[in-house]
């Protein structure tokens, strides 16, 4: 596949990611509606019976797993001269509560599937997955030194699978503006 393919691939995939969490909203009595990247800090705008509203970030791969970067989760440092990363610690995330939805978007006759969690626990995963990865080499990336790719896989979120609840319930337990609040906690 050329990279042109490639990233128009990404583009698709992360398009039916939207299309097909808003459909699932639906499913469950929600407006919910894609802004197809173009808001940065979130991807679908949730709303309920009573116009509260729920962002959410969509994250969509065609894999068992997602890109990231482990800068975006964890202070992390690179010797120059050899190679090492340090580890400082999880970093201070902006909008620990944000839900993120990631999608693991199937081959036609397959079912998709979907893990429902909050950024912090996103991060915890991502943390976890790097650190041991990192452990491994000894913090010295293999091939690239300074290249700070971190993937997460199904595995490290599987335990949030379907949890449409997390969606549900936090229109349950606020109203319009303590939900936006929420989000800076």
């Amino acid at each position: 596949m050329t990279d042109a393919n490639k990233g128009i691939n990404n583009k698709l995939a992360g398009q039916i990611g939207e299309f097909l969490v808003c459909a699932e909203l639906g499913r469950r009595g929600l407006i919910a509606t894609p802004f197809s990247g173009n808001v940065p800090a979130f991807d679908v705008l949730v709303a309920d019976d009573f116009c509260r509203t729920l962002p959410i970030q969509v994250k969509a791969s065609r894999s068992d797993n997602w890109q990231s970067d482990a800068r975006d989760w964890m202070d992390i440092t690179l010797d120059s001269e050899t190679g090492v990363q340090t580890n400082h610690g999880a970093i201070q995330i902006t909008n620990p509560n944000l839900i993120y939805v990631c999608v693991a978007v199937a081959e036609l006759g397959k079912h998709h599937r979907f893990f429902i969690l909050t950024k912090k626990d996103l991060q915890v995963a991502c943390t976890t997955f790097y650190s041991e990865f990192m452990q491994k080499h000894a913090w010295r990336r293999p091939k690239n030194p300074s290249c700070y790719e971190n993937r997460y896989r199904i595995v490290d979120i599987a335990r949030f699978e379907d949890n449409w609840e997390l969606i549900s319930n936090r229109f349950a337990a606020t109203d319009s503006t303590s939900m936006l609040e929420s989000l800076q906690e």
